[in-house]
């Protein structure tokens, strides 16, 4: 019998908690997590619709790509669509886990590589590195709060705590990792806490190759942009491609975002890609190509929707008392005419 936190687990060592960017809320939302598994449904979004098929399948654990829970809930009154999900997953004993940025920054079994396998792109590699990482060392003397220290760290991803007597004191040692973005949001949180705790941060690699923003690779063949944009739309299926004006050259280097992916434009046209696969450009963005890169806009869920098989075969593939399925729910809320 295999529990929501051994999923979890093995989720996280796919993708780290530690990877997720600073704004997002990756993790286990709602649920018991020594709740026993009794099925799994994977999804983009959690929508009430989503949970009556989790309930219908036999699932009491649904695992999405987009946390249900953004932002800060205040009440749970109802009135808005993520307050009835919360609600519905707590009255039934739904657990909801999100496997957001944290999965879109892994290189190998992440979102963008699950869409560079759909286009059969060769010497896949980081777009964007993840910036520098820090060694953060938390140190105390005497009685702590134990929960407190680990509740701060623990959404920073893996965490070790060792204990050492010097003389008659006990002194405490908490170890993570952190990307230098986070390091005033440690010294924030300690700051307001008793007894005084003295951290220290030592500087990792400069870079992880593993981790990081979007995708860059090469098509086995070159293609007339055209062409190009066909083969899109259809290993895509979408029928509906929103695009800058097609170069007179052929397209083989290929940088990719799932989701929002806009903010790596520069990235994309400084590695020298001819296309740029992404979504949610803005109107004037499209300018920003400035005819030097093909701007491919297939939409958020058309850029996501294999993610939804990629979590069902990362749970199958480890577990083999409880069955994982692809929801039926199409979630996006963007529809065409």
């Amino acid at each position: 019998m295999s529990t929501v936190a051994e999923v979890c687990r093995w989720l996280e060592q796919v993708a780290p908690l530690a990877q997720q960017e600073s704004y997002d809320n990756a993790g286990l939302i709602v649920g018991d997590s020594s709740a026993v598994v009794k099925g799994v449904l994977t999804c983009l979004d959690v929508t009430e619709e989503v949970l009556a098929e989790a309930l219908e399948k036999g699932c009491n654990l649904i695992v999405a790509h987009h946390p249900i829970v953004f932002r800060g809930l205040k009440r749970l009154t109802g009135s808005t669509y993520v307050e009835r999900c919360v609600a519905m997953a707590l009255r039934n004993d739904l657990a909801l886990y999100a496997i957001h940025t944290n999965l879109d920054n892994a290189l190998y079994r992440g979102v963008n590589e699950a869409i560079a396998k759909r286009l059969g792109l060769q010497n896949t590699r980081i777009l964007a590195s993840r910036p520098e990482r820090l060694r953060v060392e938390i140190r105390a003397k005497g009685a702590v709060d134990d929960k407190a220290v680990e509740g701060l760290l623990r959404p920073y991803g893996s965490l070790r705590k060792q204990e050492q007597l010097e003389g008659d004191e006990l002194v405490h040692l908490w170890v993570t990792e952190v990307s230098v973005s986070r390091k005033g949001e440690i010294l924030s949180a300690f700051r307001q806490m008793e007894p005084a705790y003295s951290i220290s941060f030592l500087r990792l690699e400069e870079e992880d190759p593993f981790c990081g923003a979007g995708l860059l690779g090469e098509l086995a063949q070159p293609m007339l942009a055209e062409e190009f944009l066909d083969f899109l739309k259809q290993r895509m299926k979408t029928d509906c491609v929103r695009h800058t004006r097609l170069p007179k050259g052929k397209i083989q280097s290929v940088a990719l975002c799932g989701g929002a992916g806009s903010f790596l434009l520069g990235k994309a046209m400084a590695a020298g890609a001819d296309v740029f696969l992404s979504a949610d450009f803005k109107y004037h963005e499209f300018f920003d190509a400035d005819g030097r890169i093909l701007i491919a806009d297939i939409g958020h869920y058309e850029s996501e929707q294999f993610t939804i098989e990629l979590l069902r075969e990362l749970i199958a593939e480890k577990f083999v008392t409880f069955a994982a399925h692809c929801t039926e729910v199409r979630t996006n809320p963007v529809l065409y005419r």
